[in-house]
């Protein structure tokens, strides 16, 4: 592993909600750390599921912010959902946008035409979060997809992160037109590999990281296309969720802060019994209800990713685990600074 963890990819493929900024504000020490990372000779793409800015919008946000960012650098599932239609639909077909602005001009963009009515008969349907989305948006999208045009979704996230707390994201609202007509939506966003691949198409990545703060978005979509995942601990899911993730959901490298990209990530050992990490040991339970126990000093976060590496294994050996079974693990990191939520 180079000095830095960054140095050992061609492109970093951050997320941007709960990872540079949360409602509007950036996170703290986030902005410095990029910089730095860019310094360094970082290649740093932002990858959002949020669909309601525009390329140029989310660079400008982040150029407010002191975070290093062109439009070219920026890639959305507008961007991904509008390439998906494109490849799927012939050019200039009709498509009944329900989302904002910014997924609108996505669709033009592919070559094809954004409407607003079913009226119009349009051969898809493609919905993005929009605070502005009305009861009259999605019933003109539940009467194109009940005609028969293909419904696609820009992203299935249930929630999103917000200044004032968790609040319902784009999957809550495709739940709508799917209950109202019985179609489920292709998804474009994270997890699926779509967005992925719009990133990798646009940056030219060979050897991308991705850098996330859910383990069912952002973790599991580098999982699915095989790329090396980072979970940061500053947006929705904590070190608890981390502990307790499936196969599918597990993160190759886990921080407290974008920081970690700048310094050596430290080795992570398994061992017959658990794993091991600087100072800490973690030791699988014996039995399938007993406890993953931990010993040692240090770096709070480096106890985690012992811990969780020793967890992973017990919950392959044995089956998942319960939350009980970490509990006195993790407040033993609490005790150590750690914010275990």
């Amino acid at each position: 592993m180079p000095d830095a963890l960054a140095a050992a990819y061609d492109v970093l493929l951050l997320d941007l909600d709960g990872v540079v900024y949360i409602g509007g504000a950036p996170i703290p020490g986030a902005p410095e750390a990029l910089r730095k990372a860019k310094e360094q000779g970082a290649h740093l793409a932002y990858v959002t599921n949020n669909a309601s800015r525009t390329p140029a919008a989310v660079a400008a946000l982040l150029d407010s912010m002191n975070v290093p960012a062109t439009a070219a650098d920026v890639v959305t599932s507008a961007q991904a959902a509008a390439r998906l239609l494109a490849d799927k639909l012939p050019p200039k077909a009709k498509v009944l946008v329900v989302g904002a602005l910014a997924l609108r001009l996505a669709v033009r963009e592919r070559g094809l035409t954004p409407v607003s009515s079913a009226a119009e008969n349009p051969q898809a349907v493609v919905q993005g979060f929009s605070p502005g989305i009305t009861y009259g948006h999605l019933a003109e999208g539940g009467l194109a997809v009940r005609a028969g045009a293909l419904f696609v979704g820009t992203n299935a996230d249930s929630t999103i992160p917000s200044a004032r707390g968790i609040q319902p994201g784009n999957g809550s609202l495709l739940q709508v037109i799917e209950h109202a007509t019985g179609v489920k939506p292709q998804i474009a966003g994270k997890p699926e590999p779509p967005l992925h691949h719009e990133s990798v198409i646009r940056t030219g990545a060979k050897h991308p990281l991705v850098i996330g703060d859910r383990l069912d978005t952002d973790i599991e979509a580098a999982y699915n296309t095989g790329t090396d995942g980072f979970l940061v601990l500053t947006g929705v899911d904590g070190p608890r969720d981390a502990v307790l993730a499936p196969p599918h959901r597990r993160p190759a490298y886990i921080a407290e802060t974008l920081d970690a990209l700048l310094q050596p990530y430290p080795e992570v050992a398994r061992t017959d019994g658990g794993a091991t990490c600087a100072g800490w040991t973690a030791t699988g339970p014996g039995s399938e209800s007993g406890p993953v126990t931990l010993t040692g000093d240090g770096s709070a976060i480096d106890g985690l990713r012992a811990l969780a590496a020793a967890a992973w294994a017990a919950h392959d050996r044995h089956g998942r685990l319960e939350a009980g079974q970490v509990a006195e693990a993790l407040d033993q990191l609490a005790a150590k600074g750690l914010n275990i939520r």
